[in-house]
C-alpha cells in the first residue's frame, strides 16, 4: 500500500492543452477535517486507509495542499440542459487535479468538487456544501455496490467556510474518481464552436486511452461510439432494474465511459412509481424515472450529431438504432434475476409489466418488495406479500402466473432460490431519508452516522447485524423530500 506522497501521476489530459482546460489552483477551505473516505475507492489508488486520517489527507483534498506533480484544470465544454444548447458549460466549481496509475496499471482522475472559482463558473461561487458532498459520496459508492457503473468518491472534506446558499452552509470538498471525466459535452463545444482540429485530437484522446480496442476495428470512430451506445443501454436498464432517478441527464452530465456521475437531485425508489420526479426544478418532468430511457437515447443522438464529421449519418443512425434493443435486453435479464427466474420465456415481459402495474396503483416499496419475495418458497411469499396490495384479486392473478413460471423455471432449492434472488436484491438502498438523517447529524459535527451509512451501503446484498433500521420502509415525512440542483 501507498502514503500519499508515493502517487503516480501521469497528467494525459492535460498535456491536450489550453483550447481543452484552464489552469485553476483549488480556493482552499478553512479546518478541513474528515468527513468520510472509502476504503475501497483508496485501494483503487493503492492508499493505505489509515492516511485518511492523517492530517495531510485533510490539508489536500481541503484545497489546502498539492502535490508537485498535480496540475489541477478546468474543463471545458458544452451541453443540452434540459432540451435547450449551452454553448459554453464547464467544471465551474470542479478541478481535474490529475491522473494517476495505480500498480495494475490503471489510470484514475483525481477530480476535486467544490473547488472553487473558475472561469466556468457562470456568476457561481465553484464551492459545494456539506449536504450535497455527503449525497454525492454515498451515491457515488452504494451504486458501485450495487454493480450500476458509476464514478467513485474517495472522501468528504468539511470545514468552517461559509457557503451560501438558500442559507448558510458550511462549504466542503468531495475528490471524485473515474477513468475519465469526459463527457458527451466535450464533443458537442468543439463541434458547435466549429473547431475541427480540436474535435478531431478530443476523439484521437478517447479512442487511443479509452477505447482502444475499437482501434483495431475498419471504421474504429464507429465502433466507439458503438460501444457508448451499448455501455449506456447497460447503465440505464441497471438504473431502471433498481430504481435509481438521476434527475439532470443533460448532455453535459452523460459520460463518455457510459457511467454514472454528476450527482445532483437524484433518488432511488421508495413506493414503485413510473412517474416520479426526483429534481423538484424539473417542472415538466423531462427527466422522470420513465423518461430515462428516452432520454438516454435523446443525449446519444445529440452525441452522434457531434460525431458526424467522423462518422457517416447512415452509419450513426444505424447504430443508435441498436439501443433500445439492447436496452430492453439488459432490463429484462435483470428483471428475471430479480424474480429469481434463470431461463428466458416469451411472456417474461408482460409478467413484469403487470407486476409493476399493481405496484404503481398500491404505493409498493419498491426495494422491499423484491427482497422478500426471495425470503420464502415463492408461494408462500406471495401469500405474505398480497397484503401490500389494493388490488388483491389482481395480485393474486399474477402471484398464480408467478408461482407457475418459477416452478416451470428450474430444479433448485429453496435454499439456492433464496440465495440467488437475495445476491441481486439488496435489503439497503440509498434512501432520501436515510442520507438527510446524516447529513442532519454531520451538520451538527457528527460523522458518524454518515459513516455507519456508507459502511451499510457497501455491502446492500448482506443483511448485517443491528442494521435493521437502514432495512425499512421509509416513514411519510422521508417519501416527500424536496431535493433540488443546489449545491
Amino acid at each position: 500500500m501507498k502514503a500519499l506522497d508515493e502517487l503516480t501521476f501521469d497528467n494525459r489530459f492535460a498535456r491536450l492543452g489550453d483550447a481543452f482546460s484552464t489552469h485553476v489552483l483549488p480556493e482552499p477551505l478553512d479546518e478541513p477535517r474528515l468527513v468520510v473516505a472509502s476504503p475501497a475507492a483508496m485501494a483503487l489508488l493503492d492508499l493505505d486507509p489509515a492516511v485518511a486520517e492523517t492530517p495531510v489527507f485533510a490539508e489536500l483534498f481541503g484545497g489546502r495542499k498539492l502535490w508537485a506533480e498535480a496540475e489541477p484544470r478546468a474543463m471545458v465544454y458544452s451541453g443540452h440542459q434540459f432540451g435547450g444548447y449551452t454553448p459554453q458549460l464547464g467544471d465551474g466549481r470542479g478541478l481535474l487535479l490529475g491522473e494517476v496509475y495505480n500498480a495494475a496499471g490503471e489510470h484514475w482522475d483525481l477530480h476535486l468538487k467544490g473547488a472553487g472559482q473558475t472561469p466556468y463558473s457562470r456568476m457561481g461561487d465553484g464551492r459545494a456544501v456539506l449536504r450535497s458532498s455527503i449525497r454525492e459520496f454515498l451515491a457515488s459508492e452504494a451504486l458501485h455496490a450495487l454493480g450500476i457503473p458509476s464514478s467513485r468518491a474517495l472522501c468528504v472534506i468539511g470545514s468552517s467556510t461559509p457557503v451560501w446558499r438558500e442559507k448558510q452552509e458550511r462549504g466542503a470538498m468531495v475528490l471524485r474518481l473515474a477513468n475519465s471525466h469526459i463527457r458527451f459535452g466535450h464533443f458537442e463545444y468543439f463541434y458547435y464552436t466549429k473547431k475541427p482540429e480540436q474535435q478531431a485530437e478530443l476523439a484521437e484522446h478517447v479512442l487511443k486511452l479509452h477505447y482502444p480496442e475499437c482501434r483495431e476495428q475498419p471504421e474504429p470512430y464507429l465502433a466507439m461510439f458503438r460501444e457508448i451506445v451499448e455501455r449506456n443501454a447497460e447503465m440505464i436498464a441497471k438504473w431502471q432494474a433498481y430504481g435509481f432517478c438521476h434527475g439532470v441527464m443533460n448532455t453535459d452530465n452523460m459520460s463518455i465511459l457510459g457511467i454514472t456521475f454528476d450527482f445532483g437531485p437524484f433518488a432511488f425508489l421508495d413506493d414503485f412509481d413510473a412517474h416520479f420526479i426526483c429534481n423538484h426544478s424539473d417542472h415538466d418532468g423531462r427527466y422522470s424515472f420513465s423518461n430515462q430511457v428516452p432520454i438516454g437515447q435523446w443525449n446519444l443522438s445529440a452525441l452522434a450529431q457531434a460525431l458526424t464529421p467522423f462518422i457517416s449519418v447512415d452509419a450513426l443512425k444505424e447504430t443508435l438504432g441498436l439501443y433500445l434493443p439492447l436496452y430492453q435486453a439488459h432490463y429484462l435479464d435483470l428483471m428475471r434475476r430479480r424474480l429469481g427466474l434463470t431461463t428466458a420465456e416469451d411472456d417474461d415481459q408482460k409478467l413484469v409489466e403487470r407486476l409493476l402495474k399493481l405496484m404503481q396503483n398500491s404505493g409498493v416499496d419498491y426495494t422491499l418488495f423484491f427482497r422478500r419475495l426471495g425470503d420464502e418458497p415463492a408461494a408462500l411469499a406471495v401469500t405474505r406479500l398480497r397484503d401490500d396490495f389494493v388490488d388483491r384479486a389482481g395480485f393474486d392473478a399474477w402471484a398464480e402466473l408467478y408461482t407457475a413460471r418459477i416452478a416451470r423455471d428450474g430444479d433448485d432449492t429453496e435454499a439456492q432460490r433464496r440465495a440467488r434472488m437475495h445476491a441481486v436484491n439488496p435489503l439497503y438502498i440509498l434512501r432520501n431519508y436515510l442520507a438527510q438523517n446524516a447529513i442532519t447529524a454531520a451538520e451538527s459535527g457528527d460523522y458518524s452516522e454518515v459513516r455507519r451509512l456508507h459502511e451499510v451501503l457497501s455491502k446492500p446484498f448482506e443483511e448485517q447485524a443491528g442494521m435493521e433500521q437502514y432495512a425499512q420502509r421509509p416513514p411519510d415525512w422521508g417519501k416527500h423530500l424536496e431535493i433540488s440542483c443546489s449545491s
